[in-house]
């Protein structure tokens, strides 16, 4: 790992990186569950090797004039998909990073002077999520000095689904604390268990008074390009929101969008009025071009990758109807162990612990297989999934089914060897 003052000769560093293959986990493996994110996706890893090779920037048409007309086209197609009349968007590294952008053009349409003049003499702002929304909401708090004793957790029902009523009677109780509450996240497809917040419900609380409605679709939104699942999102198109897995395009890639009408004031410019810095060393407004194809400012990056192309080159490829297809494909092989969606999550009991009555002492014990199951599992190499606890639940399996080259062998396989390394516990 050493970094020396002389070079390595191209043999060694072939060698080198033959080791760094070698010794890394193999993500694109069918046997890897582990995250939400697997597979690997030849369109988009050579759409990767493409904009790499070209190396070139989104801010301006002028260095990036396809890529900027590509980045147009899946926007406005996705755009299409989500049923909206018109919109606008960015693509962005991750949806962390989107999950940010909402907060910020959520306190920018309540607050706009907040750009300008920062956040002296404000009101305390909230944002309402439920209690199994993803961690970048908070970071995302923290980082735009929201703050995150600000974020407010929604009790969820028994499927992890956010409460409407209990939604509103904490905008109420902000309101009576003379906080002002600025925006919503509902959450299509929760990082754990799968969840899909009931988003229809969710817009009717924030229509009532006036909230920002953003939808962390980031693992759920593929669902709309399937006529079978996408009841699972209705009500989406009442809301702006974020979406960037299932579909295995090479990593990083993350789309925000939102539809006009959510912010009436200058609504076709709120990205663009909330972002921009006016830097004239590129976005000088007498160029020889239509000067909307810079892009740029109304990303808070400077430099950004071309990331719609990997997007670009896999729908080319495969079309809708065989995008819809792997969605389908997906939770077809997660609903023959019945998951929520395609996060299948379920406890290892031994042997030793299945003749045990049901109580304190013996999840206690089966809180402990899963970590020693997991470390036998790391060190034999043949496949690999996750565990955590779930609120008041012991540790449990979560396997995550979103490679599209996963089949019912590779399933049954996991059973089987889950079993094969945890029954003498």
């Amino acid at each position: 790992m050493d970094l020396r003052d002389t070079g390595e000769s191209e043999e060694a560093l072939l060698r080198r990186c033959s080791d760094v293959i070698k010794y890394s986990v193999k993500t694109g493996h069918p046997r890897f569950f582990n995250q939400l994110y697997a597979g690997m996706e030849p369109y988009s890893t050579v759409g990767s090797f493409i904009t790499e090779a070209i190396k070139t920037s989104l801010y301006t048409y002028e260095v990036a004039p396809v890529f900027t007309l590509v980045e147009q086209a899946v926007l406005k197609k996705m755009i299409e998909v989500i049923g909206w009349e018109d919109g606008d968007g960015t693509f962005n590294p991750g949806g962390s990073m989107s999950n940010m952008y909402a907060l910020n053009l959520a306190r920018y349409r309540h607050s706009p002077d907040i750009k300008e003049n920062g956040l002296f003499g404000v009101k305390r702002q909230v944002i309402f999520t439920s209690q199994d929304a993803h961690y970048s909401l908070s970071k995302g708090a923290a980082f735009l000095g929201i703050g995150t004793k600000n974020i407010c957790t929604v009790p969820t029902d028994e499927r992890g689904r956010m409460v409407p009523s209990a939604l509103e009677e904490l905008i109420l109780k902000a309101i009576s604390e003379s906080a002002e509450p600025i925006m919503v996240n509902a959450t299509a497809g929760t990082t754990v268990i799968g969840a899909f917040d009931p988003i229809d419900q969710i817009a009717d609380v924030c229509e009532k008074y006036g909230l920002w409605l953003h939808v962390d679709a980031c693992w759920g939104g593929a669902v709309l390009l399937s006529e079978r699942h996408k009841h699972l999102v209705k009500g989406i198109d009442r809301t702006c929101f974020c979406t960037h897995q299932l579909l295995s395009t090479a990593f990083l890639v993350s789309i925000f969008l939102k539809m006009y009408k959510l912010a009436p004031v200058s609504a076709q410019h709120l990205l663009q009025r909330c972002h921009s810095a006016r830097a004239s060393y590129l976005f000088q407004q007498d160029k020889f071009y239509d000067v909307s194809f810079d892009c740029g400012d109304k990303s808070i990056q400077c430099s950004r990758k071309p990331d719609a192309f990997k997007i670009w080159l896999l729908w080319k490829a495969l079309g809708t109807s065989q995008l819809e297809q792997r969605v389908d494909r997906a939770l077809a092989m997660a609903q023959s162990v019945t998951p929520e969606y395609a996060n299948v999550c379920f406890w290892y009991i031994p042997p030793s612990l299945r003749s045990l009555p049901d109580g304190p002492e013996l999840w206690e014990k089966i809180h402990k297989v899963a970590p020693v199951i997991k470390e036998r599992m790391m060190k034999k190499g043949n496949m690999m999934l996750g565990y955590q606890m779930y609120q008041d639940k012991a540790n449990f399996f979560r396997m995550v089914i979103i490679n599209p080259d996963v089949g019912t062998d590779d399933l049954h396989f996991v059973l089987e060897e889950t079993h094969r390394l945890g029954k003498d516990l």
